[in-house]
């Protein structure tokens, strides 16, 4: 586990893919088990990512920590970037959709009118590399909706390697992650910013980035 920053009232660190982000009902050991140890006492997760995506994340080392951190999450003023491989030709530009998620199958569908539960979904990406058959591309969050990306890319025909559940026929982990976490820390006022590439591993490789 790969720390990149840490004071009295947060950490930030790498989660590597297939680690859950909160405590998981199956016992799995999960960021917060890795952090409280390294740290000797408990830590608070604040935002999630999906269990088989890795990358930068931040938790909180006390309770106060935890409100103030989770209180930026939801304003909307933690910066969030991504990169993943994407199956065909992607252009860049924006995608804006409504999405709904449906927590029976923890899966998320684009939809095409408002109703209960269906949240306006944001996203800007552009290509970094690629050809004719995959795409490296880099991602800025607007919003964060639960599989957001996953979906989003899949519902143009443009799923994410390995990403089964949305239309991916690769048997991997998937190719999406958290590169770029970066805020004004809470208590000090000073920029705090988190930064990681991908694991060299494949589809990674298979790229100069």
């Amino acid at each position: 586990m790969q720390i990149l920053f840490e004071d009295a009232h947060l950490i930030l660190a790498v989660k590597a893919p297939g680690t859950p982000s909160q405590n998981d009902p199956s016992g799995q050991t999960s960021m917060i088990d890795l952090l409280s140890d390294y740290c000797s006492a408990p830590v608070f997760c604040v935002h999630r990512l999906d269990t088989a995506v890795g990358g930068v994340m931040v938790y909180a080392k006390t309770r106060q920590a935890a409100g103030a951190l989770s209180t930026l999450f939801q304003k909307g003023a933690v910066t969030k970037k991504y990169c993943a491989v994407v199956h065909g030709t992607a252009a860049g530009g924006v995608m804006e959709d409504l999405l709904y998620h449906d927590k029976r199958i923890n899966k998320s569908f684009v939809v095409n009118a408002p109703r209960k539960g269906v949240k306006k979904a944001v996203l800007e990406y552009e290509t970094v590399v690629g050809d004719s058959s995959l795409s490296v591309v880099d991602i800025s969050l607007g919003t964060g909706r639960a599989h957001q990306i996953r979906v989003q890319f899949s519902s143009r025909k443009m799923p994410l390697w390995g990403d089964r559940k949305y239309g991916s026929t690769e048997r991997c982990s998937i190719a999406l992650w958290c590169r770029y976490l970066a805020f004004v820390h809470p208590f000090t006022g000073e920029p705090v910013a988190g930064v990681c590439a991908p694991p060299q591993t494949e589809p990674w490789t298979r790229f100069t980035l």
